[in-house]
């Protein structure tokens, strides 16, 4: 049995370019870094996908989570601000794991239509845990397909743990035949608050092939991101 959460922590650059509100309650990103670094210290998950963190941030999170291994993909892509400069001094893009214990890198890969998003895996606790971030229009579908063929040519439980941009429906569809996603307690939080909009509020998700969970539960981010933390515990 495993605990593991997944979060997006959101990039400054996505943030200001994008508007969101939560960072006029951190205008010093230096703060909010190490706020996040703080929280993310405190978990007690023996696994943490994060998705958007920035250079800056991996650089806190290697300096202040300390027991814990921290994998991380490096994008190809750099966030560029739409108006402005940039607050940060590495700008970069990293998907990025969070793991107590023993762990083997597998594969660490942006994927082919979007410098910008990828997966990152490695094999822990028996079971392959896969961190990732999957792009929000039509590119969804080979990407989920590619998720799920990484799946097919790995032996025992599969875990996958990331921002799919997507609603729980769209992601198991994709995903196809023996893969579970997660449906966190109905009147709970969402993943994804939004105060205006279409897009689904539950779009972070923990999908699984040959593994049991239970305790799902999202969270609050405490104002630190646009995005909740989503959290279970898995039995395999």
């Amino acid at each position: 049995m495993i605990t593991a959460a997944t979060w997006n922590v959101l990039h400054r650059v996505h943030g200001e370019n994008w508007g969101e509100d939560v960072l006029s309650d951190w205008p010093d990103e230096a703060e909010r870094i190490a706020a996040v670094t703080a929280r993310l210290a405190g978990r007690t998950e023996q696994v943490v996908a994060l998705q958007e963190v920035s250079g800056d941030q991996l650089a806190g999170l290697h300096r202040g989570v300390r027991g814990r291994t921290v994998h991380s993909l490096r994008y190809p892509r750099v966030p560029r601000p739409r108006h402005g400069t940039c607050p940060l001094q590495d700008p970069s893009e990293n998907l990025v794991l969070l793991v107590d214990g023993p762990a083997q890198l597998v594969v660490a890969e942006a994927f082919d239509d979007d410098p910008g998003k990828g997966l990152l895996a490695v094999r822990t606790a028996g079971a392959l845990v896969v961190a990732t971030h999957v792009s929000y229009d039509q590119r969804q579908t080979r990407q989920l397909a590619h998720l799920a063929e990484l799946a097919a040519t790995t032996p025992g439980p599969v875990v996958l743990l990331g921002d799919f941009n997507a609603d729980r429906t769209t992601v198991a569809a994709g995903l196809g035949p023996g893969f579970t996603v997660v449906d966190p307690p109905p009147g709970g939080l969402p993943t994804r608050p939004r105060a205006s909009g279409t897009g689904s509020q539950h779009i972070d998700h923990v999908a699984v092939r040959g593994a049991a969970v239970s305790d799902a539960v999202v969270e609050d981010a405490g104002g630190l991101s646009d995005h909740n933390l989503l959290r279970v515990t898995l039995t395999m």
